[in-house]
């Protein structure tokens, strides 16, 4: 797979990472677990060159960072892997998640995030959501401990604008910035991305294929598993599924023309955004991983960026 690095001085990287949320959390809660098959991927990414993997102690909770830090122990893999994960999201039952990100936990969190990935570092430490009970400089220089302490190489953010960027940049260097980014979610274009396409900072896009609704799974939200979170989502509701369908048309058009798939062609549309922007699309099957990665092979013409930046905004909010 084609190159490049995590920012203007990280580490080389797959321009197509994996994210693994949804191997132990989020979708189709009440299927079995299939861990085999999902460090299978695991390592068939790594493999790939899709060297950026990406997790978070909420995902579970825990149980995602045990699931990576298994696959990651065996075959050399984790030093041939860039290991990502968060903090600052903590699970509150019913009630959803609560944003954390008072000091003495991020400082208490890392050691058990090692634990459970069975590492003494990981290659990114990011900052899941901002506390709106805490000074970001606070929180970013707890995590900032991290790096002084050799348990973080570096530390990065998620959903944030760039005024908190720059807040945070004034304590310690962003390494990264995680956001949602796609053909349907597009407000990180506006200043976010360039911003640090400018100050060569990574962009790491989560949900680059809509939440699979780009790659043209969904007609409906029948198709969607009872308790996948996505049934509680604007944009899947049975009226917006039925209005983005059009979208999806339009992907799927321009795949057919080059013969590609609609995800690569979404993916491809993600990775022409910058250099340094790197999506991390989820999966837990081989065969969609396959196809994700062939994105990176995929060149779009001029006209064909133009057709999706054209793309009619979805029906529905993002939440």
């Amino acid at each position: 797979m084609r190159k490049t690095t995590l920012g203007g001085g990280g580490p080389e990287v797959g321009v197509i990472g994996l994210g693994c949320m949804g191997m132990t959390h989020a979708y189709d809660l009440a299927a079995e677990r299939d861990d085999t098959t999902s460090i299978a991927v695991i390592h068939d990414a790594v493999d790939r060159g899709m060297t950026l993997i990406d997790t978070a102690d909420v995902y579970g909770p825990h149980t995602n960072e045990q699931l990576v830090g298994q696959a990651l122990a065996v075959g050399g893999y984790r030093e041939r892997a860039v290991l990502a994960t968060k903090v600052g999201l903590v699970s509150a039952g019913t009630n959803g998640l609560v944003r954390n990100g008072r000091p003495e936990y991020i400082r208490t969190s890392i050691d058990g995030s090692l634990r459970r990935l069975q590492t003494d570092h990981v290659d990114l430490y990011q900052l899941h959501r901002i506390d709106d009970e805490v000074p970001i400089e606070e929180s970013w220089g707890a995590m900032a401990e991290a790096v002084a302490s050799g348990k973080a190489a570096r530390i990065g953010l998620s959903e944030v604008s760039v005024d908190e960027i720059k807040r945070a940049q004034a304590v310690h260097p962003v390494a990264s910035v995680q956001s949602e980014l796609s053909l349907w979610t597009r407000d990180a274009l506006a200043e976010v991305v360039p911003y640090c396409e400018q100050q060569g900072i990574a962009f790491l896009p989560f949900s680059p294929l809509g939440r699979g609704f780009l790659a043209g799974r969904f007609a409906s939200v029948d198709d969607l598993p009872e308790d996948d979170f996505r049934r509680g989502l604007p944009r899947f509701q049975q009226e917006t599924i039925a209005a983005n369908q059009a979208i999806v048309e339009r992907v799927r058009a321009i795949a057919d023309r080059l013969g590609a798939t609609p995800a690569q062609v979404a993916l491809a549309w993600v990775l022409a955004q910058g250099d340094y922007v790197i999506p991390i699309p989820g999966t837990k099957t081989p065969k969609y991983l396959a196809d994700n990665a062939g994105a990176a092979d995929l060149t779009l013409g001029a006209a064909d960026l133009a057709e999706l930046d054209a793309l009619p905004t979805p029906a529905g909010t993002r939440y």
